[in-house]
């Protein structure tokens, strides 16, 4: 059984800040299917346009705080509840996180639209593995 290697509260600390900022009305993504179609340039430009806002500010602060490894499993746990990947493929999540890893993963993660249903589901699935 896969073990995250995160503290939970952590987890749903970054959770209450994203519902934070992605609920606020200026805070806007483009429609599923074309966020699919939209590469860095995405997470890129959604950080410059952003990058005053006090609310951003605190949520990638928060993130760019934690530990790389940290900032990894926090990618991985987020593909985990996307379905990118299977709870039984966490180790190739976390390793293909930890490959990708860049200074830029709060703002990937801040621009992912969904990002707390991600990381909730994700987390969910850790808590109630094995029931």
């Amino acid at each position: 059984m896969p073990s995250l290697d995160l503290n939970p509260d952590i987890v749903r600390f970054v959770i209450d800040k994203v519902h934070e900022f992605h609920s606020r009305e200026d805070v806007t993504f483009p429609d599923e299917d074309e966020v699919d179609a939209l590469n860095e340039d995405w997470a890129e430009q959604f950080s410059t346009d952003f990058a005053g806002d006090p609310y951003y500010q605190e949520l990638t602060t928060t993130i760019d705080d934690l530990e790389p490894d940290q900032q990894m499993t926090l990618v991985a746990l987020m593909w985990v509840g996307r379905s990118d990947y299977a709870l039984e493929e966490w180790d190739e999540a976390l390793k293909f996180a930890e490959e990708t890893w860049t200074d830029h993963t709060a703002g990937y993660l801040v621009g992912t639209p969904l990002l707390a249903d991600y990381l909730a589901e994700g987390l969910q699935q850790f808590e109630t593995q094995g029931d």
